[in-house]
């Protein structure tokens, strides 16, 4: 299993955009089979060792190929491109993390 985690360099006051996006995020991985459990919110950050990645979301895919699918739909990379939009340094901004988990 693969938990994909998304970190973000927010630019200041895109929350009401950034709800729609997660929204979107939500719902197109509930569609996608073999994707599960997103998540998404602000990062509490109570070791202090992220304070430039206010938000985040992660989900879970069964493995790299359901991964890569979602990586390449159509309604992830215009949601990604607009994700890019609101982040500090555009792409620069977002830092991901693909950790392999025990299922």
């Amino acid at each position: 299993m693969i938990r994909h985690v998304v970190m973000l360099n927010l630019r200041p006051h895109v929350q009401a955009p950034l709800e729609v996006v997660m929204g979107k995020l939500a719902d197109l991985v509930d569609q996608l089979e073999g994707c599960d459990n997103f998540v998404s919110g602000p990062n509490r950050d109570f070791e202090q060792k992220s304070p430039d990645y206010p938000y985040g979301f992660m989900f879970d895919a069964v493995d790299a190929e359901t991964l890569a699918v979602y990586a390449e739909h159509p309604d992830h990379k215009a949601l990604g491109a607009r994700l890019v939009a609101m982040c500090e340094g555009g792409g620069k901004g977002i830092m991901v993390y693909d950790l392999e988990i025990a299922a």
